[in-house]
């Protein structure tokens, strides 16, 4: 049984944001499934998708912080690093930072839950400065119970 709902994220500035219960508010029907697979896509290319550390709110500043170190704004004299700077100087970054965490994460159902670990939660991460709206594509296939 394959079953597909698009969902929009609320508008939300750089940083990495912990969105599961987000996710479980918008679908309701992964209650249904006895056993499946959710897949969550994020149709945009300066945001990402990830499953980590759903509990120490300083992993979500830390991660943020190491992006920016790894896909800086500016060079270290504040001279530009990148040649595509077409909406702004966090433009390029956040392209380099979605291609590196991705955009999108696969979870197990079992029994009409997300079978996450016992730590792991659904991260939105925004690599833009200006809010943005984010819209998510979530398909399941799976049996349902």
């Amino acid at each position: 049984m394959w079953f597909q709902k698009q969902f929009t994220l609320p508008p939300r500035s750089r940083g990495s944001y912990l969105v599961t219960s987000e996710v479980l508010q918008a679908l309701p029907e992964i209650r249904q499934y006895k056993v499946g697979l959710l897949n969550l896509f994020v149709q945009h290319t300066s945001c990402a998708l990830s499953l980590n550390e759903n509990w120490d709110e300083d992993v979500r500043a830390d991660m943020s912080d190491a992006l920016d170190r790894i896909a800086p704004e500016a060079g270290s004299r504040g001279e530009e690093l990148y040649r595509h700077s077409a909406e702004g100087s966090d433009d390029m970054p956040a392209h380099i930072k979605s291609a590196l965490i991705g955009a999108s994460v696969t979870i197990p159902i079992k029994d009409g839950k997300l079978a996450t670990g016992t730590w792991q939660g659904i991260w939105y991460l925004e690599f833009r400065a200006m809010r943005h709206t984010r819209q998510v594509v979530a398909t399941i296939q799976g049996e349902k119970a």
